[in-house]
């Protein structure tokens, strides 16, 4: 599911959590809500192919991945994964999970 919330400095986020609660991917904060949910419809569209994942390697030997929409743009970004396979188990809950996720909103 995509939880859509504010954050501390007023503004909107979105996280996909995978189906035991875990946060799977995390978007940038936005000033309008629209962009947000644009946001949301980028990645259920963008999750669809594995070529639109960037798989990372931080300074500290950590994995991550963003995704990215067709014009590069990064629509969300993963946690820090302590091995490659933990993060390539993470797009493939991402590009399993994100197409069909429902959106609920989290009050303030």
């Amino acid at each position: 599911m995509f939880e859509l919330y504010k954050d501390k400095a007023g503004e909107f986020r979105f996280r996909l959590k995978a189906k035991n609660g875990q946060n799977i991917l995390a978007s940038e904060g936005y000033t309008q809500k629209s962009s947000c949910v644009n946001g949301i419809e980028s990645v259920k569209k963008n999750a669809q192919n594995e070529a639109n994942f960037e798989l990372k390697q931080s300074n500290s030997g950590k994995w991550m991945f963003n995704l990215k929409a067709s014009n590069g743009q990064v629509v969300g970004t993963s946690q820090m994964y302590a091995d490659q396979s933990g993060a390539k188990n993470g797009i493939q809950s991402v590009m399993t999970n994100a197409p069909d996720a429902e959106i609920t909103e989290l009050e303030d």
